[in-house]
């Protein structure tokens, strides 16, 4: 069916993940632990829309300019198998960003403008820096922190008190990424050895909040001990047996622990139950990266 190939090329488990996201700057916003009304619920389902839409207009656009070098490296996507024409993925892409973007305006227009700025960094990192081995993890990064902050802008007086809670992504995407640049090819692991270093630092900025009163560490600390573990084991794995297969394993651990990573916000800004229900988000991505590829 053609719109399964669409629903393949919008990547729907990582799109589950930048959902997890926008969880995550509500707990940080501090509406989870407040009385939910009718224009919150609006707005949080807005914000929702508004992560789904930027997310699959960045992957959809990313193959888009990727698909010489997929004819030869990835010709199992969707577009190298010709079951959608670049035309066809571009106007996707495009009412995809389109639709982000109008669900941000329609929450404010401060959270209008942060999508429009997540939107402009995924085109960013898609056309230009991509395959730079700083800008690119540095460029991804930030399309993850522009999406954070996205969540926490449901109280945009947030954003600008708690703006430094967007380092996490930054950093951890930027080690992602880092795996990622040579996932084809192998012989990587001095990029995962980087990545490794960085994300032993986002758990040394998760102690300092905790140890500055902004996450509760009883609730927060288990959720961070298993997100560094499975990450730590899956890059462990990939520099003892440096092959595409493993580092494309270690890459899509990395991504789907993103919900991990967040549940660490919510359980400590709100409460472990809730950190424990966005957790439950991760065994879904699970079985939705079964079916549809997460690289």
């Amino acid at each position: 069916m053609r719109l399964g190939s669409f629903i393949k090329m919008a990547r729907p488990a990582n799109i589950i993940t930048a959902i997890s996201d926008i969880v995550a700057g509500l707990a940080i916003s501090g509406v989870l632990i407040n009385s939910f009304d009718e224009e919150l619920l609006r707005n949080s389902f807005l914000l929702i829309l508004a992560t789904i839409g930027l997310y699959g207009g960045g992957i959809v656009f990313n193959d888009i300019f990727d698909i010489e070098d997929d004819k030869k490296n990835r010709p199992e996507r969707v577009l190298p198998l010709g079951k959608i024409s670049k035309q066809e993925a571009i106007y996707f892409g495009s009412l995809l960003f389109l639709t982000g973007i109008s669900c941000g305006f329609l929450v404010s227009v401060f959270s209008g403008m942060l999508a429009t700025t997540t939107a402009a960094l995924a085109m960013s990192y898609d056309k230009f820096s991509k395959h730079n081995t700083v800008l690119g993890p540095i460029n991804m990064g930030l399309c993850r922190s522009a999406n954070l902050l996205l969540g926490m802008s449901i109280v945009p007086s947030v954003v600008s008190s708690m703006w430094f809670i967007g380092f996490v992504p930054l950093v951890f995407v930027a080690a992602i990424t880092l795996v990622g640049q040579k996932e084809a090819h192998g012989h990587n692991k001095n990029s995962i050895f980087k990545a490794i270093l960085l994300d032993t630092s986002v758990v040394g900025f998760f102690i300092v909040l905790m140890l500055k009163g902004y996450l509760d560490i009883l609730t927060s600390s288990p959720f961070l001990i298993f997100w560094y573990g499975i990450n730590l084991n899956a890059k462990i794995r990939a520099i003892k047996n440096n092959i595409p297969e493993k580092i494309k394993n270690a890459v899509k651990t990395g991504v789907l622990s993103l919900i991990p990573l967040n549940a660490i916000y919510v359980a400590g800004f709100s409460n472990g139950v809730y950190g424990l229900l966005l957790l439950c988000l991760l065994p879904l991505s699970i079985f939705v990266a079964k079916r549809y590829a997460v690289t």
